[in-house]
């Protein structure tokens, strides 16, 4: 896309801009199904004038927003190009994350188009990708270090994007299987005390593993993976005792660990293997007055070489939007308060 001067001059302290799209992009593509993209723009930029005529696109206004409209024009084309198509979530997203690389707070240089465009995982039909620039970050970390936690409120995709780059190290021979793990007790409930056999007491909790293993990978397959070993789904106090070597190995819910056992699990790492460990740290489930292991091993190993920290935010949840504001509200009410999820640090049925 092109910047061509034109016959119109704009009000005084105003810039303009013209934009012509290439002829074997239909319109549609960049405007959206009726406009819907083109509405997205128009509300991030209104004091922007934004004009469609043809395969022409004008903007007048402010010489920051036209300068920023732009540049969003131009990444959107560079997503265009690769085949993929712009949803009004990828505009939102590649508005904020060019905002912020004006603003100066973001501390990277990568375009949302780099972002947009980062193929993980493609599997039955659909192609996985990071929507966020913390997303690509910590999709990155994952290719980089040995030791990755991914730190961040619910629907950040941290487990998902660790699930797809597990999928694919299998996939690639970079691994010979996959473990993943999860705590077993949650929400003051313990496995001696529920109905069923081991595998029905334990079943619920690896439900969300199975079902993102699912997404990735022919159902059909699974049980036969699974059969072989390649594949394994236990309960984090299965670890103990062993080494694990040649494996991408996945600790979800962390925050539900002991520092005990979160030692216990870094402990397991073997020979060319990969951890991940991902969690949430306002959403601890642990009796009163049991330390988080995932709130503790920030202090332990922040620094230490090849462990590395990606933490996401409310800003990349990418569930509904109205998750977001409610990780907003929620951290918004513990700083006002002196809380923690909406509840006081020292118990979590005391009230004020």
């Amino acid at each position: 896309m092109t910047q061509t001067p034109t016959g119109h001059s704009p009000a005084q302290g105003q810039a303009r801009a013209q934009f012509t799209v290439p002829a074997q992009h239909p319109m549609v593509s960049v405007l959206g199904s009726g406009d819907s993209l083109l509405r997205v723009i128009e509300k991030a930029f209104p004091a922007a004038d934004i004009h469609v005529r043809g395969n022409e696109i004008s903007a007048t206004g402010a010489a920051a927003d036209v300068a920023l409209v732009q540049r969003l024009f131009d990444e959107m084309m560079l997503v265009l190009r690769t085949g993929q198509p712009m949803t009004e979530d990828a505009v939102e997203r590649s508005i904020a994350m060019l905002r912020a690389s004006e603003n100066g707070t973001s501390d990277g240089q990568e375009t949302p188009a780099e972002v947009l465009t980062q193929n993980i995982l493609s599997s039955r039909g659909r192609t996985i990708r990071p929507k966020t620039l913390n997303q690509k970050r910590y999709v990155d970390a994952i290719d980089k270090h040995t030791i990755v936690f991914g730190i961040g409120p619910a629907g950040t995709g941290k487990t998902y994007l660790a699930m797809a780059k597990a999928v694919q190290a299998l996939q690639s021979k970079q691994v010979n299987r996959i473990i993943l793990t999860r705590p077993a007790v949650e929400a003051g409930e313990r496995l001696g005390f529920l109905p069923g056999t081991l595998y029905e007491k334990i079943d619920p909790y690896l439900r969300p593993l199975y079902d993102a293993l699912h997404d990735m990978l022919d159902p059909d397959s699974i049980p036969r993976l699974m059969a072989a070993g390649t594949i394994e789904v236990a309960p984090l106090a299965y670890m103990r005792g062993r080494t694990l070597n040649d494996a991408f190995i996945i600790l979800d819910e962390a925050q539900n660990t002991s520092p005990e056992q979160m030692k216990m699990f870094l402990t397991r790492l073997g020979f060319e293997s990969k951890i991940v460990i991902t969690g949430d740290v306002t959403q601890v489930d642990l009796p009163n007055g049991t330390k988080s292991g995932l709130r503790q091993v920030q202090d332990i190993l922040e620094g230490v070489e090849d462990v590395h920290f990606s933490r996401l935010s409310s800003q990349d949840v990418v569930r509904h939007k109205l998750v977001g504001r409610i990780v907003d509200a929620y951290e918004k009410y513990d700083t006002e308060n002196g809380t923690e999820n909406g509840t006081h640090k020292g118990g979590r049925n005391k009230r004020k």
